[in-house]
């Protein structure tokens, strides 16, 4: 009889993945199966899924006393991951899996009673472990290869039963239920991803970016020109934007248009992405940027994260994409607090009694308010009926510093009736304005990553001292944002959030120089809030 089996798995882990290293032994005794190492309920009622399993496969369950070790023993083990390496740890105990480099190998994946494998979440943060820890194979279900091939130097072989991986173990040729893949690096430009990303159908998905070949495109939004190059100039180097301005005046709809100007993810981007939506549940199906709009009645805790399972907030699920909080003062006033530090760190750490697990959370938050509880104030239509206290106090409720933390705030006042008409009537549907943003967008993301030598970094995650060292100001630009820091009393973060700002508005014009005009325009957008 062979001694104690070894057989690697691995856990999700908040963002990341950590290894178990699964044990298997059998002594005399009375026939039991006993299982140590801190498992919750779920991994104590894998016994019955992998006895079953394991039988209806053909092959004899131990009638020994069976006892299964899950290392390291003070990690708590929650979820279904463990069931493939457990199931070939028993086995290969048995004697009926001989492979002299199973120690080399990594398992992961949930067990059917006929012997099947079903998909589990987390799959990414399990390769990602198994390849920091040098870890030649990764078997997994069939269902989860799609995600696990994103993982870059990692072989990942998709099994549909047990019987076929057994089979496999023992001779590697045999081709029943296996398929093999080899991960390799995928490099593409920004602008060519968009452009294959706008030929390919995409499905819609619950919990992503929904296709909307309909709209609203650019070109829907009549008048606002202001506003609208504020929007592109936020896409395009991820800067915070907050709309203010009365009701009906297209704050909302310029959000909603977002969603279709965002640009492709990037590979790096793509795996950070599934990883935070395959936490809790396999999904199928390309990863697109993200746009979150939680509720303004959304808790802090649905927010910012955390829960009994200490699983991601919408700051994190927005992450590498948009977080849209419309009415931003309806929210309530911690909520907003709780986004301060994000905003600055581009993570956040959820630290409870059992767990202490850190997120990314690098998001571009988009807002809207109105100036007033009625939104009238200031409208030339239509009288403004709120008190001075109650302005105060809906204004008061966004405080200074996480107001500083925006890098634009634009107006967005009412379009005149004929105005407007005169615009439906000239109104173009060849949607000329929204393709041509697409491509400005996606060809200064390109700018961005060629300068950063990173895919993943954009204009608005430059350092002060990035700024300040890297980006060659000019005598006559560092002079007018000195003017500009005490003439509008910019703060430090305003003051290198404009610069940042006139680096992306110079990548959009295809200037390698920030220029006197680009930081004159960046300063229209720090327009002030009336209180």
């Amino acid at each position: 009889m062979l001694g104690v089996s070894k057989v690697m798995s691995a856990l999700p882990m908040g963002f990341d993945g950590k290894i178990i290293e699964v044990e298997a032994d059998t002594s005399n005794g009375l026939p039991g199966f006993a299982m140590v190492g801190m498992a919750n309920k779920t991994v104590e009622e894998s016994k019955e899924r992998i006895r079953s399993a394991i039988k209806n496969s053909g092959f004899d369950f131990p009638n020994r006393k069976l006892v299964v070790n899950l290392a390291p023993a003070e990690l708590r083990k929650d979820g279904t991951h463990l069931d493939m390496a457990i199931a070939v740890s028993i086995m290969t105990r048995q004697g009926l899996i001989k492979n002299e480099d199973i120690r080399k190998f990594l398992f992961a994946g949930e067990l059917a009673l006929d012997g099947t494998f079903r998909a589990v979440g987390g799959i990414i943060n399990i390769v990602e472990a198994a390849k920091n820890e040098k870890l030649a194979r990764v078997f997994v279900p069939v269902e989860n290869v799609d995600q696990a091939k994103l993982v870059e130097g990692v072989e990942i072989i998709g099994v549909e039963k047990l019987a076929d991986l057994v089979a496999f173990l023992i001779e590697p040729s045999a081709k029943s239920g296996v398929v093999k893949i080899t991960t390799s690096s995928r490099n593409r430009s920004v602008t060519e991803q968009k452009l294959q990303h706008l030929e390919e159908q995409r499905t819609p998905r619950a919990g992503w970016r929904p296709q909307k070949p309909e709209g609203p495109f650019l070109d829907d939004i009549l008048g606002q020109e202001m506003a609208k190059r504020a929007l592109v100039i936020a896409l395009a180097g991820r800067h915070n934007i907050l709309f203010h301005g009365p009701p009906g005046s297209g704050k909302t709809m310029l959000a909603r248009v977002a969603q279709n100007l965002l640009m492709p993810l990037t590979p790096g981007e793509e795996i950070d992405v599934v990883k935070l939506y395959n936490l809790t549940s396999p999904y199928k199906g390309k990863p697109l940027r993200p746009f979150r709009s939680p509720h303004h009645t959304a808790s802090s805790m649905a927010i910012i994260g955390g829960g009994s399972r200490s699983e991601p907030g919408e700051i994190s699920l927005a992450h590498h994409g948009i977080l849209f909080m419309d009415e931003i003062p309806e929210y309530p006033r911690s909520v907003l607090e709780a986004l301060r530090q994000p905003l600055e760190d581009r993570k956040i750490t959820i630290s409870r009694a059992n767990a202490k697990i850190s997120y990314p959370a690098d998001f571009l938050l988009m807002a809207t308010m109105n100036p007033c509880p009625c939104g009238f104030l200031g409208d030339s239509t239509r009288e403004c009926k709120c008190t001075q206290t109650q302005i105060y106090a809906y204004n008061k409720k966004l405080s200074g510093p996480l107001l500083d933390r925006f890098d634009m705030v634009v107006n967005v006042a009412r379009v005149n009736s004929d105005d407007l008409i005169e615009a439906c009537q000239n109104r173009v549907l060849s949607k000329t304005q929204h393709k041509k943003a697409i491509l400005d967008i996606c060809s200064a993301g390109d700018r961005q990553h060629k300068r950063f030598g990173c895919c993943n970094f954009y204009n608005s995650n430059m350092t002060s001292d990035y700024v300040k060292n890297k980006l060659g100001l000019s005598d006559n630009v560092l002079g007018l944002l000195a003017d500009a820091g005490r003439k509008l009393s910019l703060s430090a973060r305003s003051y290198f959030k404009v610069a940042k700002l006139a680096r992306t508005i110079a990548d959009l014009s295809g200037d390698e120089e920030i220029s006197v005009k680009h930081v004159g325009e960046a300063l229209q957008y720090r327009q002030e809030i009336k209180m």
